[in-house]
């Protein structure tokens, strides 16, 4: 942090010399701004715990519905197998 601060300081004082102490202090403020502002931005795209643990919820009610949806389709498939079954045993054992 300490070379951070040396370094800027003595960029400072070179743009200073060369541009003008006002031309260089209004950089500085247009930097430090812009720096600001998206720094302001990433933290509003990130996600907080509060928003992960929604989805979570979300994704296990979720998982809830299909794994019911799938027992209903397995039952089904099975019942209509069994029922196939018995229908070709029939008709074997009827000859």
């Amino acid at each position: 942090m300490y070379l951070e601060a040396k370094e800027t300081a003595r960029l400072y004082q070179l743009l200073s010399d060369k541009l003008g102490n006002d031309t260089t202090e209004a950089m500085f403020k247009y930097i430090d701004n812009k720096t600001e502002r998206s720094v302001e931005a990433s933290i509003k795209s990130l996600a907080t715990k509060d928003d992960l643990v929604k989805q979570i919820g979300d994704v296990r009610k979720e998982a809830a519905e299909n794994k019911a949806d799938i027992i209903k389709w397995m039952f089904i498939f099975w019942a209509g197998q069994f029922g196939g079954m018995i229908a070709l045993m029939m008709l074997l054992f009827k000859k």
